[in-house]
């Protein structure tokens, strides 16, 4: 497989390649890293993704591909970091010692914090895998392939995986409603 010329402008060093490699994969990427469980409190999404860059940035030279093929490949590095980050962090089985303070305004949290973080805790209730197909399928938009180099699956798998995903949160669904029509 041949590099594109925004791969190649990028394995050159040119900043304009970078930046649309960046726009176009960065804030799929922080979304994506949020859905996934993190055992330390001082780590955050942002942490990860920008961890992520930096790798990526230092093993250019290593990728062959597409710039949609990039995806999966930053996807991938994205994985890796935070399964590592998850590693030490039970390691050492660190705690907050104190909640951060909330800062929420008057008229309660933004619609964008709600549903993020209502996608966030459905997908928690998936086995890790279905999680995180669901999530780069369905909530940041990457495609099959880009997927399954992104979690280290075959397409049959992540196209196994989604399913079954999609038809647990359709159970969960069902249930929630059940419930809120009882307590009417």
């Amino acid at each position: 497989m041949n590099d594109d010329d925004l791969v190649r402008a990028a394995k050159s060093g040119e900043d304009q390649a970078w930046r649309e490699l960046y726009r176009a994969h960065a804030g799929r990427l922080v979304v994506w890293l949020g859905t996934r469980p993190c055992d330390d409190a001082a780590i955050s999404a942002e942490d990860l993704a920008a961890e992520a860059w930096l790798t990526a940035a230092q093993k250019i030279q290593e990728f062959t591909g597409t710039s949609s093929d990039f995806a999966g490949w930053i996807f991938g590095i994205a994985r890796n970091l935070a399964s590592n980050s998850r590693r030490r962090s039970r390691r050492r089985d660190t705690q907050p010692t104190a909640e951060p303070p909330e800062h929420e305004r008057a008229e309660g949290p933004e619609p964008e914090l709600v549903a993020r973080d209502w996608v966030a805790h459905a997908l928690r209730r998936l086995p890790p895998r279905e999680r995180d197909v669901v999530a780069c399928v369905d909530v940041v938009g990457l495609d099959v392939e880009s997927t399954a180099r992104a979690l280290g699956i075959s397409p049959v798998a992540v196209r196994v995986a989604r399913h079954r995903g999609l038809r647990r949160l359709r159970g969960v669904e069902d249930q929630a409603r059940a419930v809120s029509s009882r307590s009417r």
